[in-house]
């Protein structure tokens, strides 16, 4: 059977819940089960069933916002390195909490928890969605007066006379401005925290009962099957981002005449709560069933057809003499595991605190265990990294739609880290690998994901020049080619409506920064073009098209993901093998434990830090704040190539960190391998001498041997 991650079950509760139908003749039901005919919930391939769904849109809820974060960012002025924290609050009260349940989980009805999880899981996502309804209307445009249309004069280059009032004064940004800003944040902080806590009872009750009830021989395979189905999860999640954010923020609440922007503008929303509503409906479908299930269910008696004939054939292999595998599979085998994790049920909560701390740092003591682990810490801290700041990295280095790098992720990244997966436990399964043989798969692996982030430094290309902000070498600085262009303009500092001349690649902020003094709106078939005319500080007068420049390099896209993809796919095939090291460098008492111990240090040392980590390093590339109320908030402008340097040289970090804890358990399994070797020798020295002295002419053939 595979490695129980839930909570362990004493023999008693299994051996009852085996009696209904296995201590009777002929396999039929005892007297007190043929009262009622069992339902249809006392079935462990429904609850399989069940139970992959529920997993799966749990993970796309939580994935979710990690696809729409660069959005959250713009509609409500954050900076990464707060949608960093804002992400990385999830694992706050998992990590409180997994520890607990996982040991006292035995004593309560676990259907039931995990339905009372995925309904809080279900509420925490509708929370998420709050800020949109109590926030204001989306407005792209600050200059434009509240009563007129966005976009309109208020970003003209007019004369101080003509010009119309600011939007925003001094007194709007008040106390009560401020106090909505902090709750709204509040609010998305607390979602994120209820949605880690929720989803705490669900994956390690579910593999559990599926352990505890099915088959001996099943086990494995259903297990296998539900982390392939959920495994989909995260990658559903950037397919459903990608779709919401298409349409507008305010779809709910449109305003008169419609809005003139294009999902490629940078001042695009996209409906990101929208995700969110969906994704919790699921979830809450998805939790029905569990309140129907039984706390226990007569055990799974018979093996699946095919496993049967897997099983015979490969008793006849070993019966023409070919030595079976030399490793079972973890808690295969019969005999019951002993110490914390068997009388880990019969503890109260004041012993079991007592006793977690000596226990921890025994298993912490372990090398291997130690060393693994901090391996997988390094390799999660840059899928943390990617999962949450790569659709923010591909838009702003490639001039992407957020719906369409989230469209790459979940279609190219998801699917080849689940075929590295699944080729990492192929190639542990078929060839027998023992410990030393797994940790060189892991170093190769670790290597060659090194390897193929390195081109990723010089697949992209540098800021284009943005007036009065960025200029190119070899440029002068300043607000155009016309020094003094726009001196007769009255510009709004805290403006933002870029456009892009096409001539000379070089943007602007807004049109009053280019000098324009007159728009025109081209009406097609599909959607309308906004173009400025008349703009002094551009050859020819214009007209200039709104929006950004695009970048140079935007066809380099598909062979950035394409190299992110491979070095997903190789590092995930170290997964496997990791954790059957974690598995064989502790006791078999402590396994359990391990296993525990394992994921809480992922989430406090990588899940937990490295999004802060990323955010933080994003923020010193940035070359241009938005301010808002007198605060810095969502970065509008940043220097690609210091971008592109410091998020693919953190992810290089990480991947060198993991190289090196490999090369030392691989260093350590070789020291040990050839201080047993030792050990025999010495140990069969002494009947050899013996040989020797009493037959010296036996000597050459005693030495050979």
């Amino acid at each position: 059977m595979g490695p129980r991650i839930g909570p362990a079950q004493m023999p008693d509760k299994e051996t009852k819940a085996t009696m209904g139908t296995e201590d009777t003749p002929g396999g039929k039901a005892s007297p007190d089960s043929q009262d009622s005919r069992p339902s249809v919930f006392h079935n462990i391939k429904l609850f399989l069933l069940c139970h992959s769904l529920l997993q799966l849109a749990q993970l796309m809820i939580s994935g979710y916002l990690k696809s729409s974060i660069s959005t959250v960012e713009k509609r409500f002025g954050l900076s990464s390195q707060t949608s960093g924290l804002l992400a990385a609050f999830n694992e706050v009260g998992n990590t409180a909490l997994i520890v607990f349940v996982s040991y006292f989980g035995s004593r309560v009805h676990r259907p039931r928890m995990i339905g009372c999880g995925a309904v809080l899981v279900a509420l925490a996502g509708l929370l998420m969605t709050v800020p949109h309804f109590i926030s204001e209307p989306y407005r792209y445009d600050h200059t434009s007066p509240e009563d007129m249309p966005q976009d309109s004069k208020a970003s003209l280059c007019l004369p101080p006379s003509s010009a119309p009032a600011p939007a925003i004064s001094n007194g709007s940004c008040s106390s009560y401005t401020e106090a909505r800003h902090l709750t709204v944040v509040g609010i998305l902080f607390l979602a994120q925290t209820l949605l880690g806590v929720g989803a705490v009872p669900i994956q390690p009750f579910g593999i559990s009962y599926i352990d505890d009830f099915a088959h001996n021989s099943n086990s494995p395979l259903y297990l296998g099957v539900l982390f392939a189905l959920t495994m989909t999860g995260p990658g559903m999640a950037y397919g459903l981002g990608s779709l919401m954010l298409r349409l507008y923020v305010d779809i709910d609440r449109m305003p008169e005449g419609g809005i003139s922007l294009t999902t490629k503008d940078p001042r695009w929303v996209g409906a990101w709560w929208l995700g969110f509503l969906i994704a919790a409906g699921l979830v809450a479908l998805a939790a029905i069933p569990y309140f129907f299930f039984p706390r226990e269910m007569p055990k799974e008696k018979h093996e699946l057809y095919f496993r049967r004939k897997v099983s015979a054939l490969s008793s006849s292999a070993v019966s023409k003499g070919r030595d079976p595998p030399s490793e079972q599979s973890p808690g295969g085998s019969p005999e019951k595991q002993n110490g914390l994790a068997q009388v880990a049920p019969d503890l109260t909560v004041i012993q079991f605190i007592k006793v977690f701390p000596r226990v921890l740092l025994r298993t912490l003591r372990h090398p291997i265990f130690l060393l693994v682990v901090l391996a997988q810490v390094c390799m999660f801290s840059t899928v943390a990294g990617l999962a949450i700041f790569l659709p923010k990295f591909l838009e702003r280095q490639f001039s992407v739609t957020a719906s369409y790098a989230n469209q790459l992720i979940g279609s190219l990244s998801f699917p080849m880290a689940i075929l590295g997966m699944v080729l990492g436990g192929t190639l542990v399964k078929c060839l027998h690998l023992g410990p030393m043989r797994c940790s060189i798969l892991c170093l190769l692996g670790a290597l060659f994901c090194l390897l193929l982030g390195l081109p990723l430094f010089f697949v992209g290309c540098s800021t284009h020049q943005i007036a009065g902000i960025l200029h190119q070498p070899g440029t002068q600085p300043g607000p155009g080619l016309f020094p003094g262009c726009m001196e007769p303009c009255s510009c709004p500092s805290d403006d933002f409506n870029p456009v892009c001349d096409p001539s000379t690649h070089v943007e602007y902020i807004t049109p009053c920064h280019a000098g324009c003094a007159s728009r025109v709106v081209q009406e097609t078939l599909d959607k309308s073009q906004v173009f400025y005319t008349n703009c002094s500080c551009v050859v020819g007068g214009g007209p200039v098209p709104a929006g950004s420049c695009n970048s140079a390099c935007s066809h380099l896209v598909l062979p950035f993901m394409l190299l992110v993809g491979l070095g997903g796919t190789v590092a995930c095939v170290t997964h496997t093998p990791a954790f059957m090291l974690i598995l064989r460098g502790v006791k078999k008492e402590d396994k359990t434990l391990a296993v525990g111990i394992q994921f809480m240090l992922l989430r406090i040392l990588a899940w937990m830090p490295s999004p802060v980590i990323h955010g933080s390093a994003i923020d010193t590339t940035c070359v241009h704040w938005a301010q808002r109320c007198g605060r810095r908030a969502v970065c509008r402008y940043y220097d690609h190539d210091l971008f592109r340097n410091r998020f693919i040289g953190l992810q290089l970090f990480f991947r060198t960190g993991t190289l090196v804890c490999f090369a030392l358990v691989l260093a350590i399994l070789r020291q040990q391998d050839k201080e047993a070797g030792t050990k025999a020798t010495v140990c069969s020295s002494g009947p050899e001498q013996q040989l020797l002295v009493s037959g010296p002419e036996k000597k050459p053939e005693d030495s050979r041997v």
